[in-house]
């Protein structure tokens, strides 16, 4: 089992950055692949960054949107068990629900069988 809680999400103004959060609890946080995925008012949930331990190397997908590709990062700290995602020059259209999921490495929401509670990013133009 495990159970993942966000946490940094709030409002912002275009142009802003803000840092998210994920905590995990629970054994073998290493062993998943950890994504974000978001969900505008109105909109599907969307695939926005997964990341897996393989080696000791770190891989991670990225969304195929580019805008988000060279705004958004992910990354993980796995000695705490918190995956982040790090939003840069935020625009009003990611204003969404930000959720994070444990799983199998994918950007297909079905390959998560943990979710997180969310977290609403609002960025104000």
């Amino acid at each position: 089992q495990v159970q993942l809680v966000e946490s940094g999400g709030g409002l912002v103004q275009a142009g802003g950055s803000l840092r998210l959060s994920c905590a995990a609890s629970g054994r073998s946080f290493s062993s998943y692949s950890m994504a974000w995925f978001r969900q505008a008012p109105g909109k599907e949930r969307e695939f926005v960054a997964s990341s897996r331990w393989s080696d000791s190397h770190l891989y991670y997908t990225s969304s195929v949107t580019d805008s988000v590709n060279s705004r958004f990062t992910i990354s993980r700290d796995n000695a705490k068990n918190t995956v982040f995602l790090q939003m840069n020059s935020l625009k009003p259209e990611d204003t969404a629900v930000y959720y994070c999921a444990a799983g199998a490495y994918s950007a297909s929401q079905q390959s998560y069988g943990y979710w997180g509670q969310g977290t609403q990013v609002t960025v104000s133009s």
